[in-house]
């Protein structure tokens, strides 16, 4: 007598299970998260979750997305996700020539009405976009330093993206995200998020090779980034950004305004700037030919965006792609929102992701108080001003590491997903997208230019229709 084997699989049942799998996914539904257990606190069936207190050891048990923790707490773990945003979030308005200060306001604003859109399911923070920097400089001809003298234009495009982006997010609460995974999958959103880092790199290094003196110290703050990146641990490696350019600003002060090399820091503006005040309000003006070029910025946040959310559902095991819909949804309302009072276009933040999956706290309400933290430094025209101190050889050197960071998040994104470059069709759609979006190739449809992040996003998309039926 033979004993049957444990494990021997069931043809009848894996076929069983094929089929529903497909089936799911054919109606735009995640089969994987589907297998998460159910909570019927979390899916209530209502537009909030039910809330909770949270009574588990914060040493060892994770704070649930519907859970709440006691007032103090709430509050230093709120601050800790400001700061944790701050560095990317102040540097993307700089590299634009935007009112950093009115972009802290924004993103605190637009992080509250994130959270009432959502219903409070989806834990994310909303901070400035860096997929709009390189789209941004090409409209307005920005110089890097200083005002940018035609932000309007750049608004203008900013809302129109924010509107399309809105629009998916209807589209997506009525089908699922099945399609959008179709249209965009990794080896498509791993092009686009390289080439977005790609695209800017001459732009920074003109920027710091003004002088010596200046590129020495872009070397400095890049070497100072680096080191926090690689030498702390913890909440200090989070915060590398910030961290680092504190410790290149008091080395650049010490050079200048201590030693009298290069153009000392001038302070005048932070002792004149009051303590509380509203930032400056800009209108956008609508252009054709920016609304081209910066509008296609969409599709780059929903891949973007439908990443950060996969990772929320892995880390909490809570069932929230049903809402991925609303969640594009209010992240290209509070984008168009932003834009139209002269903020930048805004998107979840893999920054507060990571501080998620350090602390094991998932709760929504932490983003509440992160975000009227924001709102408050963002009233302050002493904090702005003191943002406006900082010198355009450090925002240089940090946007070397911020940009080179975001090729290699694409590269990740082709490593995570085992993308195989054995397939000629892969093959073909990285190197075409790369060195579109690299060397600036730019279409001109009628009498506007597409740019080169817009013409190598949609030189993605359209291979990958092309080929995502040919087997090599």
């Amino acid at each position: 007598m033979t004993t049957p084997e444990p494990h021997s699989p069931n043809p009848e049942n894996s076929t069983q299970e094929s089929a529903s799998h497909n089936a799911l996914e054919a109606a735009g539904i995640d089969a994987a998260a589907m297998s998460y257990p159910h909570n019927p606190d979390f899916d209530n069936g209502r537009w909030f979750p039910t809330w909770r207190p949270y009574g588990g050891d914060l040493d060892r048990d994770p704070v649930g997305i519907n859970e709440y923790l006691p007032p103090a707490k709430s509050v230093l773990l709120g601050v800790q996700h400001t700061f944790a945003m701050f560095g990317a979030t102040v540097l993307a308005p700089l590299l634009m020539g935007f009112d950093p200060n009115l972009a802290i306001l924004m993103s605190g604003i637009c992080t509250v009405m994130f959270f009432m859109i959502t219903g409070g399911r989806m834990p994310s923070y909303l901070g400035s976009s860096f997929a709009f920097i390189g789209p941004v400089i090409a409209v307005t001809a920005y110089a890097g330093v200083g005002f940018n003298d035609n932000l309007n234009v750049a608004l203008g495009g900013i809302m129109a993206c924010g509107i399309i982006y809105a629009l998916i997010g209807l589209l997506v609460m009525k089908t699922g995200t099945g399609w959008i995974e179709r249209l965009m999958p990794p080896i498509v959103t791993g092009a686009i998020v390289m080439i977005i880092g790609l695209n800017l790199a001459p732009v920074t290094i003109q920027g710091v090779s003004a002088n010596q003196f200046d590129a020495w110290m872009a070397t400095l703050t890049v070497l100072l980034i680096s080191g926090v990146a690689v030498f702390t641990r913890g909440m200090l490696r989070r915060l590398l950004l910030l961290v680092g350019l504190i410790l290149s600003y008091i080395a650049y002060f010490f050079m200048t305004n201590v030693l009298g090399y290069g153009v000392p820091i001038d302070f005048t503006s932070v002792s004149a700037a009051s303590w509380f005040g509203l930032p400056s309000i800009h209108s956008p003006r609508f252009e054709m030919s920016a609304i081209i070029l910066i509008a296609p910025v969409a599709f780059i946040l929903v891949a973007e965006n439908l990443g950060h959310f996969k990772a929320v559902e892995g880390m909490t095991k809570a069932r929230v792609t049903p809402y991925m819909g609303r969640a594009f949804f209010a992240d290209g309302l509070a984008t168009t929102f932003s834009a139209g009072f002269g903020g930048t276009g805004v998107t979840t933040y893999a920054e507060n992701i990571g501080v998620m999956a350090v602390t094991k706290v998932y709760s929504t309400t932490i983003f509440v108080v992160a975000g009227l933290v924001a709102i408050l430094l963002g009233l302050s025209p002493k904090f702005g001003a003191i943002i406006q101190t900082i010198p355009a050889a450090l925002l240089g050197g940090a946007s070397i590491v911020v940009f080179g960071l975001i090729a290699i998040a694409g590269a990740k994104i082709w490593i995570d997903n085992h993308i195989d470059f054995s397939k000629n069709s892969n093959l073909i759609i990285a190197a075409v997208t790369v060195i579109m979006g690299t060397g600036n190739f730019s279409l001109h449809l009628g009498g506007f230019d597409l740019g080169g992040i817009g013409t190598a996003t949609l030189a993605a998309i359209v291979l990958n229709a092309l080929f995502n039926r040919q087997k090599d």
